[in-house]
């Protein structure tokens, strides 16, 4: 009985110094597309005008990518920067989404489409990205603009287009 008792206080040292380490070590968030936006949303339709449409924002963050979605890098924000709710079918089968830099920081790009699916793009045109969906579904499309180096607030443009980027 005695070693019993042993063994559940060393036990339980053992998981009150677990804890207390696990407590100083913060958790890293990920991009949540649950989270409201922080540039807001727009809503198209199939064939809209004017295209390309265009919203600025601006692009980083602390969030490293690589730690929360295969195959993506760089760094953005938890919350979407910006939701497009888009209805109907485009008339040139594809709808695209481009970040521009306007500060001289490269930009990367993350979208999370309607069917729960990540597509994340770097350097599509230069340093600029962009994501292209062939016969885009309708939906919801949360949209992250980050930035390959760790910084906030860089002015940028996203465009969306159903045309040639």
């Amino acid at each position: 009985m005695a070693r019993l008792k042993h063994v559940l206080a060393a036990l339980g040292a053992v998981i009150v110094a677990s804890m207390a380490a696990a407590g100083g070590a913060q958790a890293q968030s990920c991009p949540s597309y649950n989270n409201p936006t922080v540039f807001g949303s727009a809503s198209l339709s199939g064939g809209f005008m004017p295209d390309p449409y265009i919203r600025n924002l601006t692009a980083g963050g602390r969030v490293d990518l690589s730690r929360c979605i295969s195959g993506a890098y760089g760094y953005v924000v938890t919350r979407p920067d910006f939701r497009l709710f888009y209805n109907g079918a485009s008339p040139t089968g594809r709808l695209t989404f481009a970040l521009e830099s306007r500060s001289g920081v490269d930009p990367v790009l993350l979208v999370n489409a309607p069917d729960g699916s990540w597509h994340f793009n770097d350097d599509y045109r230069g340093f600029n990205s962009a994501v292209v969906f062939t016969n885009p579904m309708s939906g919801q499309y949360d949209i992250w603009t980050g930035s390959y180096q760790q910084s906030s607030n860089n002015p940028a443009q996203l465009i969306v287009t159903e045309y040639d980027y």
